[in-house]
């Protein structure tokens, strides 16, 4: 019997369906259920064949737990590895690398210095910096997000320069990016599994959050297909089983916003019935295939990004 589980935290709604989908369907060999961690020992098996992670990025115990699942064998969705060493600042690096239109972005050190560090510990860095040649290059109004996490907490929209100085003394020790605003036409928020089925949504981000699947847009046939080949290049290129990836339209042109989504939400009241059933579903099916294909060894995604830097 090969076990197919779903690491979760307070969400309900697509773990569950998630585990009554896979089970429903009657494959021979193949049952789902929530993983349950009793012990962690260094080196064993934790007994499944695939395990869906929707938690460990708020959790370091699940984190580290799930390496050792990968190691033994266990096809992990997403990639543990990669997600603990990947950031929204490198995937906008490397998308300028692969010719994927984002906003001019730049990386800023944390207004306070991290603990444990003193002044001595920022002998390369320049103070003050050059401001004046970011803001020059991003341009206002633009957005100050952190460079790693979501859920679009510590976000801000800033005008000039002075409310960047006052918001900046706002994020403590966050390392936080100041992005360009792209004032779009449409917007669209974009599932991704298994590297080759996409579900492009019309989403509209300044809508309250229960209501930001609520959108009228209507790509044509031609720039749903272009917006589909970007999602595939964007997460073959970073190796996620599961994401989401936010496109701005902007005079036409789709810019990747926001493609760092490893956990994205899934539940039934926000993405939307007719949403929630094609996610459930594909996941199943993904998480099956998967399952059949583990004969133990490397189970793994690997993005293109590093299977080329390790071939060279």
């Amino acid at each position: 019997m090969k076990k197919i589980g779903i690491l979760f935290g307070k969400e309900r709604s697509f773990p569950e369906a998630f585990v009554q989908r896979v089970n429903s369907k009657g494959i021979d060999g193949i049952v789902a259920e929530p993983v349950r961690i009793d012990k962690a020992l260094q080196g064993q098996p934790s007994g499944y064949a695939v395990i869906i992670d929707r938690i460990s990025q708020d959790v370091p115990f699940y984190r580290t737990w799930l390496k050792n699942a990968a190691v033994t064998g266990t096809a992990v969705i997403n990639n543990p590895f990669w997600w603990s060493a990947d950031d929204k600042y490198f995937n906008n690096c490397l998308m300028t690398q692969i010719g994927i239109p984002v906003p001019k972005t730049a990386i800023l050190p944390s207004h306070d210095r991290p603990d444990d560090t003193s002044d001595e510990s920022f002998s390369n860095l320049a103070y003050p910096l050059d401001w004046e040649g970011i803001f020059r290059e991003v341009g206002f109004p633009a957005y100050m997000k952190p460079f790693a996490g979501g859920g679009w907490k510590n976000v801000y929209k800033l005008h000039d320069k002075e409310e960047f100085f006052e918001k900046h003394r706002e994020t403590g020790q966050l390392v936080m990016l100041l992005q360009e605003e792209i004032v779009f036409e449409e917007y669209y928020r974009c599932y991704c599994i298994g590297g080759k089925h996409v579900r492009i949504m019309p989403y509209e981000p300044r809508n309250p959050h229960h209501l930001r699947y609520v959108a009228d847009f209507t790509p044509t046939a031609e720039k749903l297909q272009e917006m589909t080949d970007i999602v595939l290049k964007i997460n073959r290129h970073l190796g996620y089983d599961f994401n989401t990836v936010e496109l701005a339209l902007r005079n036409g042109v789709p810019y990747a916003i926001d493609f760092c989504n490893p956990a994205p939400d899934a539940d039934i009241k926000s993405v939307g019935a007719e949403n929630f059933e094609w996610v459930v579903e594909t996941a199943a099916n993904y998480a099956i295939e998967k399952a059949l294909g583990n004969n133990g060894g490397d189970n793994l995604t690997w993005g293109e990004y590093v299977k080329r830097s390790a071939g060279k």
